[in-house]
């Protein structure tokens, strides 16, 4: 017996130094998994889930149903998933007859702005999605690739023949029928039957509630002008605050308990949806998100884009108001996406970002389909905001005349 508990003894002293060297002898973490950005929330305001536009362009409806979305939830009207295709819909029949009168020179595209939301509401309503989903082609996601070279196509022959036959507007329906659906005349919603217009009074939302607001110096401040973009084909006027005052707005209406839609350029190096921050820092990493674009485009198809380097967060260019001209004037600065702000975080080092709820998807995202703009990137980067008229401070207000 004490041979045994001898022999023991002497395997437990050869073992334990050879687990102690297999434990300090393993790899290190890559550096990936010891740096990156920690957000730590400030405000962060109710919305509903995440929503994939998918293959198409239409983040304008995305972000602005998302938006109202939430405006429900703040108003104590419960939770809804209404119907961004039914918007689209809608939206499409007001452009082509837009570019018929332009004679063709309007812009036939799936792009808009939040204004466009807001008139289809007023003039068509709105649905729930469980109603009008938009996927009538055997597509479990939304892709409208086929769909857009058909109203291209179509929106020629009205200009051309000089006149929108009644032969013309059955041939959009049907193309729109084909692959969104047909709008229904009326449906049941929790044992309630409505049309979509009595559906949209029933929220209790009203569209002039809501402004748009700007910050450029080709238009006086505290006056409205028009955003020379392509998807501004309806004409919309925004308020024109100076830059100090668009972020003041923003910052009052969290405060307040509103979220914010916004509209600008993600153009940029630093802008990633996949690795979830967007910055403008003063030794930008050069990984555009172009490559990031096509990673989503892949990702519909079938394949996943990867996550690269996570870097750290560092210093940022101070924007000024003259910068962010430059950036709009010289083009860097462009129309790009829509999204829904809905909250402010901070990270390690006290820098303050706009919690951002995209479009594209949760799993192609280490936040579940947000990012988190840094306010210098907001203050570069923003074309335009929407907000509740309540949202924006009383001595803007003022100066705005609202």
């Amino acid at each position: 017996m004490k041979k045994q508990i001898f022999l023991l003894f002497v395997i437990a002293l050869i073992l334990v130094p050879s687990v102690a060297q297999k434990k300090s002898t393993a790899p290190a973490l890559p550096p990936e998994a010891e740096e990156g950005y920690i957000f730590t929330p400030v405000v962060d305001l109710k919305t509903t889930s995440v929503k994939d536009q998918s293959a198409t362009g239409t983040c304008w409806c995305f972000a602005t149903t998302s938006f109202i979305e939430s405006e429900l939830l703040r108003m104590g009207k419960g939770e809804f998933d209404l119907s961004e295709m039914y918007v689209v819909r809608e939206n499409y029949i007001d452009r082509l007859k837009d570019n018929y009168l332009r004679r063709g020179k309007g812009n036939t595209g799936p792009g808009s702005l939040a204004h466009d939301w807001m008139r289809v509401f007023s003039e068509y309503g709105i649905v729930p999605d469980e109603v009008y989903s938009g996927l009538n082609y055997n597509s479990p996601t939304h892709n409208h690739s086929e769909l857009q070279q058909f109203i291209s196509a179509v929106a020629a022959v009205p200009v051309q023949q000089r006149n929108e036959s009644e032969q013309y507007h059955k041939i959009v329906d049907a193309v729109l029928d084909t692959y969104l659906g047909k709008v229904p005349e009326s449906f049941i919603y929790k044992g309630v039957t409505y049309t979509p217009k009595l559906f949209a009074a029933s929220l209790g939302i009203n569209p002039d509630d809501y402004i748009e607001i700007t910050s450029f110096t080709h238009f006086p401040f505290y006056t409205q002008g028009i955003l020379e973009v392509p998807d501004n084909w309806s004409m919309a006027r925004f308020y024109n605050v100076p830059l100090n005052e668009l972020i003041e707005i923003m910052d009052y209406s969290f405060s307040q308990g509103y979220t914010v839609n916004w509209d600008g350029d993600v153009s940029e190096g630093e802008f990633s949806h996949i690795k979830g921050f967007a910055v403008i820092s003063s030794t930008p990493s050069g990984s555009g998100p172009q490559t990031e674009r096509a990673r989503l485009e892949k990702d519909a198809t079938g394949q996943t884009g990867t996550v690269t380097k996570v870097l750290k967060p560092g210093p940022e260019i101070n924007v000024t108001q003259e910068i962010r001209q430059a950036g709009y004037e010289n083009f860097t600065t462009t129309d790009d996406h829509l999204m829904h702000l809905t909250g402010i975080a901070k990270d390690q080092n006290g820098t303050r970002y706009y919690k951002t709820k995209n479009s594209w998807g949760t799993d192609r995202s280490l936040f579940e389909g947000y990012l988190n703009m840094s306010e210098s990137y907001v203050r570069a980067k923003t074309l335009f905001i929407m907000v509740h008229k309540n949202a924006v401070p009383p001595a803007i207000k003022t100066k705005l005349g609202i």
